[in-house]
């Protein structure tokens, strides 16, 4: 297999989360034929693809998907016209039943490659579905861009394959109508005022990001337009601009330094300069958004300036243009105050199903004495708005959560209180370093960590303590096996596993481990 060349054959399987494995029987100098695996991401199991190698490392090699020469022979029609173009969903030409026999597999096929011939027995309980398959998320966070190179405005999700262009989704299929509604309507409105989007290149632009948030108990719509202060630091050329109006091009030109002054009276005309003429236009987008007949209601609606490279959504500064920051969202009995960052699982129907089956893992926790109340010390490790640790709470003596990010420790607590719970400690800061300074050692110790796992060195701190049980929730089965490796090597044995499909449609699982030390 050489790099730069193409290939074809069968998808045989689909590895997490997104990993085509194709087998080709490619010929030798010598004319004899070998098997040769590449992996092909997005590339479906039963369809026959072309694909070009350019990654070969160690005898691996990785292959970029041309096309599909033939679908599997179990694909049906895709309910979602965005299909294809949209990097969110992989699944949907496939039928649930489908999607959930794939990922069942390959977490099982992780655990039984992590545990086989290291331990005996252990129980795998197969996939939980999600209670919604179709409208499920409670959050997204729309992009705004161009879906080919200076085309018109576009708002969405980002084309698969692609870092720059962005594809329109008004009509996807994992958020509800009001999430769409919305979408459409702030999209027709800046087109309308011809307002342009951040480009990630030049690092010039206005509009970056639509976030939406939406609680399925309550229907609370927490909405936010994120954007550069650029509009502000347009003040100089736009007086330039109006000093200039009365003078011809050539004064334009020299006056503001555009090549063409009119070019700079459209620019003008977009509306970028003063500050008043800012707020004048996030006003009247919130007054479109408000006459919108929606199911949920819009609790909140905000505009959060950020100025970082980076892109991710993030806040140098939060105005709220109607309503509050915060929306409210019931789970498993307890209500939650949710803000604009706090972490919470975006499938609020598939979360009562994780947790459940995480608070069914770790039973009863017991007492010093028969009949006596509660005298165990619970940590719930990377603890997010403390859901976890609220559940845990009625069982417990003490639950302590530990979450980096501050504003969500905040919720945690602020939540804590508006469910009636005392016996609930939430500190911030960083796992690694917030072990070394709580006092109370954990009888029990439950781990949610982020995508990429938990850090070495606390998970050797968290080892240490020498817990009889854990659970382990994990949304990257590769990251827990790894951390799985560990726990193995010091005494620790997988009771029982379980995925649960938190994400219907896309490349990502959730998956709860019991451990125990023997």
């Amino acid at each position: 297999m050489k790099k730069g060349q193409t290939y074809s054959g069968i998808v045989e399987r689909m590895d997490f989360p997104n990993r085509g494995i194709v087998v080709v029987n490619e010929e030798r100098e010598d004319g004899s034929r070998e098997k040769v695996t590449c992996v092909v991401k997005n590339a479906l199991p039963g369809q026959r693809v072309t694909f070009m190698v350019n990654k070969l490392r160690k005898g691996k090699a990785e292959g970029r998907l041309l096309a599909v020469e033939e679908p599997a022979s179990n694909e049906v029609e895709s309910p979602c016209t965005h299909y294809g173009k949209c990097g969110g969903c992989l699944y949907l030409a496939f039928s649930y039943e489908e999607q959930l026999k794939i990922k069942e597999e390959q977490v099982k096929r992780l655990l039984e490659n992590c545990l086989t011939g290291r331990q005996q027995p252990w129980i795998f309980e197969g996939i939980k579905v999600s209670p919604a398959v179709y409208e499920y998320r409670n959050k997204m966070e729309f992009s705004f861009g161009d879906e080919v190179k200076d085309g018109p405005l576009s708002l969405g999700m980002h084309k698969r394959g692609s870092f720059y262009d962005v594809v329109t989704v008004d009509g996807c299929r994992i958020v509800d109508e009001d999430y769409r509604q919305i979408l459409l309507t702030t999209l027709e409105f800046f087109r309308e005022k011809k307002i342009s989007f951040y480009h990630r290149l030049r690092h010039e632009g206005y509009l970056r990001h639509l976030l939406v948030r939406k609680a399925v108990k309550t229907g609370e719509i927490l909405v936010a337009l994120v954007t550069t202060s650029q509009w502000k630091e347009k003040e100089e050329w736009q007086g330039q601009l109006e000093k200039g109006l009365t003078g011809d091009e050539e004064q334009l030109r020299q006056v503001t330094g555009f090549k063409e002054g009119k070019q700079l009276k459209e620019a003008g005309e977009v509306g970028q300069g003063s500050q008043a003429e800012e707020t004048a236009i996030l006003q009247e987008w919130k007054d479109r958004l408000l006459r919108l007949d929606l199911k949920g209601k819009i609790t909140g609606l905000l505009h959060i300036t950020n100025d970082s490279v980076a892109d991710v959504v993030k806040s140098d500064r939060t105005d709220i243009l109607y309503g509050q920051d915060h929306f409210y969202e019931e789970l498993l009995g307890l209500k939650f105050k949710i803000s604009t960052f706090s972490f919470f699982q975006t499938n609020s129907l598939g979360a009562e199903v994780l947790y459940q089956t995480a608070r069914d893992y770790i039973g009863d926790l017991g007492t010093s004495d028969k009949g006596g109340a509660p005298d165990k010390i619970v940590y719930d490790l990377y603890s997010g708005t403390g859901t976890i640790a609220q559940l845990m709470a009625p069982v417990a003596k003490k639950v302590i959560g530990v979450e980096i990010v501050e504003e969500a420790v905040e919720a945690a607590r602020k939540n804590a209180a508006l469910n009636g719970l005392s016996n609930c400690e939430f500190i911030a800061g960083d796992v690694l370093k917030v072990l070394d300074s709580i006092e109370e050692k954990p009888d029990f110790i439950i781990l949610d960590p982020p995508r990429d796992g938990i850090h070495p060195k606390a998970l050797e701190k968290i080892i240490d303590y020498g817990v009889d049980r854990l659970i382990y929730i994990s949304c990257k089965p590769t990251s827990l096996v790894r951390d799985l490796e560990a726990f193995l090597e010091n005494g620790y044995v997988v009771e029982r596993a379980v995925a649960v499909d938190q994400f219907p449609w896309t490349g990502n699982i959730e998956v709860c481990v019991k451990l125990e030390r023997r």
